[in-house]
């Protein structure tokens, strides 16, 4: 069950973020084999001068294509798994024109009793939903 935070700068059509997010949802859905209904993704435009994303000395440029996008998620999937998360997103929207300088992905991993999805309840604690992976 991944919560994806999307982070761009601001200026595409609404038809643009959509695609943004349908592609990142279809490499999540790929990767990980998540249903295709376990979707949470919050898109967040930003001001170009609000977003600052350099290359970490690794040589490239970045341009007003840039998008951040945050995966939280249940722990224990391997390093391999997280690559291959990391090329089918930056694949998926290179298609969309967006060419890997401009893709970066961070994956932050918690607990199952880190999640409520409504009513003040955790429900994989509470055995109301299947612990993904278990």
């Amino acid at each position: 069950m991944p919560l994806v935070r999307i982070d761009l700068i601001r200026g595409r059509r609404p038809d643009e973020l959509r695609a943004i997010a349908d592609a990142t949802h279809r490499a999540l859905v790929d990767v990980l084999g998540i249903p295709e209904r376990d979707r949470f993704q919050l898109i967040t435009e930003h001001d170009a001068d609000h977003a600052i994303a350099l290359d970490a000395g690794l040589g490239f440029t970045r341009t007003d294509r840039l998008v951040l996008i945050q995966i939280f998620t249940q722990a224990g999937r391997t390093t391999e798994v997280k690559q291959r998360v990391f090329r089918a997103v930056a694949e998926q929207l290179e298609h969309l024109g967006i060419g890997g300088e401009d893709v970066f992905v961070s994956i932050v991993e918690n607990s199952p009793q880190d999640w409520s999805f409504g009513f003040g309840r955790a429900q994989y604690t509470e055995g109301a939903l299947p612990v993904p992976g278990h």
